[in-house]
């Protein structure tokens, strides 16, 4: 099976930084988009950064300037560094990528992982 594996997550001070990371599994032969989600209590899940097979990147307004988000081909695995955390950073964290488990375009999937928890708190 595909999966993702996400790792990081834990408490932080504000001010402070975290590095998630998250890695794919399984029989992959191409991962093409990846990015990471959260989803704060009683919130909807929004897009924090994305980047594409090329590398190109984009962020969320409310993270620009503060992570950064990168990624191994070699090792199917995309990294979150979070820096100057801010309480309003605190959610469930969740890996994303769309992989590509065949030699067609049509075997496509969309993976989410099973989310890591941050929380800044003083």
């Amino acid at each position: 099976q595909v999966q993702l594996v996400e790792s990081g997550g834990g408490l932080v001070q504000p001010g402070g930084s975290l590095r998630l990371s998250c890695a794919a599994s399984g029989s992959i032969c191409s991962i093409h988009g990846m990015a990471w989600f959260r989803q704060a209590p009683g919130k909807q899940r929004e897009l924090v950064a994305a980047i594409t097979s090329d590398d190109n990147t984009n962020y969320a307004d409310s993270v620009k300037g503060r992570f950064v988000i990168s990624r191994d081909n070699a090792k199917n695995a995309v990294y979150l560094q979070m820096n100057s955390l801010k309480p309003e950073d605190t959610a469930v964290y969740y890996c994303n990528a769309q992989a590509q488990t065949g030699r067609v375009s049509a075997s496509v999937l969309v993976l989410w992982g099973q989310g890591t928890l941050v929380t800044v708190s003083s």
